[in-house]
């Protein structure tokens, strides 16, 4: 035959018969042995040699790379890129990574099911199928069973193909000719493919654009397009007294900001130091005073202040008796809530912070009254 054959095809009357015929056909020629029916038979995979499906192993590795990769990104982001503490938790809570692992996931699993399926394993876009051009079509999408040898090579022999069919029982048999083959992807087929995927997305948009226009009150879109936010200092008829600020609900602790748990500094008398009296904690406490404290109260802590008479008032001298005699727990009050002159220093300090200048002042004033057996 002069112009190349795509497949040699033939028509059954039963599903039976189709299965009876297949082993007399497999085998005999050159050529793919490909079977078409109106509706699935049970069998016909195994009877035509047909491997089993590897769109499950392919969806299963996929899935597995698509978690593993979100686990990755949300760690390194979160870990590594920017580390920013939410809520207390640890820079890898793999726990809060779980609902976007899982959802990746299924997206790579998804996508490899579908496009998977669609080009590997089935070659699409196969546009104009030959057997779609056959006269045979009519019969196999109603009640007739085909079967078809179909060339993988210049080697086929379409005479052979059709003497094997027709021994096996096969009727009507059809030489589908290759010429309304396509090739799934040449430049033109693909060159249509991405057409017809921004048309899609043109005309999905389109409709998107025309529902909200049409139905803007509808959820989600009045939430997307409705974003209200409440500007500092601006009223708000959501609460009772107008103001759009509010304070925060009585009893709310901060977080690393507990109450000192006292209500005056004769009872702070009895709040003990948790920090150690290490190199560590006094190097902190040294380094806070020396920031906060030594401006009005000295260097040493004596009282004798680096600013001019301007300033009026007199600071403290922590290194007397009566400084020394005060418990830990009554300083951290005055640092805390302030005295006289001295404001409050716990919006610039923390509760660590200020234990440890206490553990400085200690030792400021045992260096500045030491003891004989200190000299020894």
């Amino acid at each position: 035959m002069s112009e190349r054959a795509f497949a040699v095809l033939g028509l059954f009357d039963t599903a039976d018969a189709l299965m009876e015929a297949i082993p007399r056909v497999r085998g005999k020629v050159s050529g793919r042995l490909e079977a078409y029916t109106p509706y699935p038979i049970h069998g016909l995979d195994e009877a035509l040699g047909l491997r089993r499906s590897p769109i499950g192993g392919m969806v299963m590795i996929m899935g597995a790379v698509g978690a593993a990769t979100a686990l990755v990104f949300q760690w390194w982001m979160s870990a590594v890129d920017y580390p920013l503490i939410t809520g207390g938790k640890a820079l890898f809570s793999w726990q809060a990574f779980v609902p976007i692992l899982f959802e990746l996931m299924v997206l790579f699993a998804t996508f490899t099911a579908g496009l998977g399926m669609l080009l590997l394993l089935n070659k699409l876009p196969f546009f104009g199928h030959p057997v779609l051009h056959s006269r045979a079509i009519r019969a196999i999408t109603r009640d007739r069973f085909a079967l078809a040898l179909e060339a993988e090579d210049a080697t086929f022999d379409a005479d052979a193909a059709r003497a094997v069919l027709e021994a096996a029982g096969g009727t009507e048999i059809e030489v589908l000719p290759a010429s309304g083959a396509f090739d799934p992807f040449t430049s033109q087929v693909l060159l249509r493919s991405l057409s017809g995927i921004l048309a899609a997305c043109v005309v999905s948009g389109l409709i998107t654009y025309g529902a909200v226009k049409l139905f803007p009150v509808l959820p989600p879109m009045s939430h997307m397009e409705d974003q209200p936010r409440l500007d500092p200092q601006r009223l708000s008829a959501f609460f009772k007294d107008g103001h759009g600020m509010q304070l925060p609900v009585k009893g709310t602790v901060a977080r690393g900001h507990m109450p000192i748990g006292v209500g005056s500094q004769e009872e702070a008398a009895i709040l003990v130091n948790p920090l150690p009296r290490d190199r560590q904690v006094l190097e902190r406490g040294r380094k806070v005073f020396n920031i906060r404290c030594s401006v009005c109260h000295g260097a040493t802590g004596n009282g004798v202040s680096t600013l001019t008479a301007a300033y009026g008032a007199k600071p403290a001298n922590l290194l007397s008796k009566q400084f020394r005699d005060y418990p830990d727990g009554t300083i951290y009050w005055v640092i805390t809530k302030g005295k006289n002159s001295m404001p409050s220093y716990a919006a610039d300090t923390s509760e660590d912070e200020r234990w440890a200048v206490i553990h400085y002042v200690r030792a400021l004033q045992r260096a500045q009254n030491a003891k004989d057996e200190d000299l020894r």
